[in-house]
């Protein structure tokens, strides 16, 4: 409990409410209530529908070609199709719509290429300021965690010394190997020398972090055309900004046209996107997107798979994503001392909650989560906005200024000793009071579910799902 003791920790960069595809949700759940109930599916029926649903996708941002095609797909489905015996008419559109969307971007999730002798080279390309350095890092980390891979990071844009000194610190940080670079070296010759490093030492994976423009231009791409003729990588990444909508998907193509491209990774699909970008790219490129990045910490990238993206879209939730998300994130060690503990009739107390905080926390958030959780698409913009991730701060805020009696023993804490609480913390009496009756409440959940923490809650959700979405909620 060590980081306990120490000076409250600086607030974490929160994400908000909104996310990449909190628009075209609302959008689609909206026109596609109107058509259920119907006897049968017909032209007549499903055309306002179908017209809603094309202008959901157009301020989506995705791409014109991709609209048209995707709803004249849709329609030749549904015109006439017989009602399922298991499925209302309403709900068998709502499955069309969803397999259309999962056809668009791919099907099915892509994985990385790694089968090639030691070490796999991965070039990432991108413009300037799309999150491409730190997607290395993102990239680095995930390999190491997920295919346990040794990994070698260097950085070949000699034109951004920042660039070569953030990826330095980000590789210490994700436990990777940092081949350094110098602005005065040429690209192919840092590319070269940190190949032969990362064959000397057998190392799996050698990324290569390359330079960005600002625009689309021959000397960037004839550098980048060089550096992959030499190299001879076995994945070519592309890294691009969803912000960017499908002006993503027109300069992925770009890139497509002058590089044999393997994968996009789409990052910032945290911020205020509208989700055009993730249904353009494929369509329009015919690369796969392997990559989501979903916030600015190192950890927060996911596995792109077009059929938990979709159920997202149609508000149905992506728990399958969620769960993998809590088993790489939660300290299974912690949780299952927790569950013994509590099992044994231990009382939970304000440390335990602490760290059922942090690890909240270290999943994004409420906020983060949110638009994987089942039937999210039905709750109202303005309850959304009101999920606020800097309370939870306070209260680990809040915790950190407490003796180590206090949160053993929370009956100890009176009024004075909260007053006290509330000047250490930045925070008055009222809202100390509602922490301790938001622990109370906790407390009495974990005592009902026999240690059911958040890590076991997770996992007993994961042992009960099937492959197949269930279109009956809907």
């Amino acid at each position: 409990m060590r980081g306990l003791e120490e000076a409250p920790a600086s607030p974490d960069l929160i994400h908000g409410c909104t996310t990449m595809f909190d628009n075209l949700t609302d959008r689609l759940t909206q026109s596609l209530k109107k058509i259920r109930g119907q006897g049968r599916l017909t032209e007549a029926n499903i055309q306002d529908t179908l017209r809603e649903v094309r202008m959901a996708l157009l301020e989506a941002d995705v791409a014109l070609p991709v609209v048209k095609d995707f709803i004249e797909q849709v329609k030749n489905r549904a015109v006439g199709q017989e009602v399922q015996s298991s499925l209302s008419p309403g709900q068998s559109f709502i499955k069309i719509v969803n397999d259309e969307l999962v056809s668009v971007m791919g099907n099915a999730h892509e994985k990385l290429n790694l089968a090639t002798q030691p070490p796999a080279v991965i070039l990432m390309a991108g413009l300037q300021g799309a999150g491409k350095t730190t997607s290395v890092a993102k990239l680095a980390k995930w390999l190491k965690d997920n295919e346990r891979k040794s990994v070698v990071v260097v950085s070949a844009d000699v034109y951004r010394p920042a660039a070569i000194d953030q990826l330095k610190t980000l590789a210490a940080e994700v436990g990777a190997d940092f081949f350094p670079s110098d602005p005065s070296e040429k690209p192919l010759d840092i590319a070269r020398a940190a190949l032969e490093h990362t064959r000397k030492r057998y190392k799996d994976v050698l990324i290569i972090d390359t330079a960005g423009r600002l625009g689309v231009d021959e000397a960037m791409m004839a550098e980048i055309k060089e550096l992959h003729r030499e190299l001879k990588p076995i994945e070519t990444l592309f890294v691009v900004d969803a912000m960017t909508g499908q002006d993503a998907a027109n300069t992925a193509k770009a890139f497509g046209d002058a590089l044999p491209l393997t994968g996009v990774i789409l990052t910032k699909t945290d911020g205020d996107a509208r989700g055009g970008a993730a249904l353009s790219v494929r369509h329009i490129t015919g690369t796969p997107i392997k990559f989501l990045g979903v916030g600015e910490k190192t950890a927060a990238l996911e596995r792109f798979h077009p059929d938990r993206i979709a159920s997202r879209i149609l508000g149905m939730g992506d728990m399958l994503s969620l769960i993998e998300q809590a088993e790489r994130t939660i300290d299974k060690s912690k949780a299952d001392k927790l569950a013994k503990k509590i099992q044994k009739g231990k009382a939970f107390n304000l440390i335990d909650y602490y760290d059922q905080l942090q690890q909240l926390k270290n999943m994004g958030g409420l906020s983060a989560m949110m638009d994987k959780l089942p039937g999210m698409g039905n709750v109202p913009q303005n309850i959304k906005e009101k999920v606020n991730d800097d309370e939870w701060q306070r209260q680990l805020i809040m915790i950190d200024s407490m003796t180590r009696k206090e949160r053993l023993d929370p009956d100890l804490i009176n009024t004075s000793r909260k007053e006290r609480i509330a000047r250490g913390s930045g925070s008055n009496l009222q809202e100390v009071n509602k922490m301790l009756k938001q622990f109370d409440q906790m407390q009495k959940m974990m005592k009902k579910l026999k240690g059911g923490n958040l890590m076991n809650m997770m996992r007993g959700a994961k042992g009960n799902m099937g492959r197949n979405m269930n279109f009956r909620g809907m």
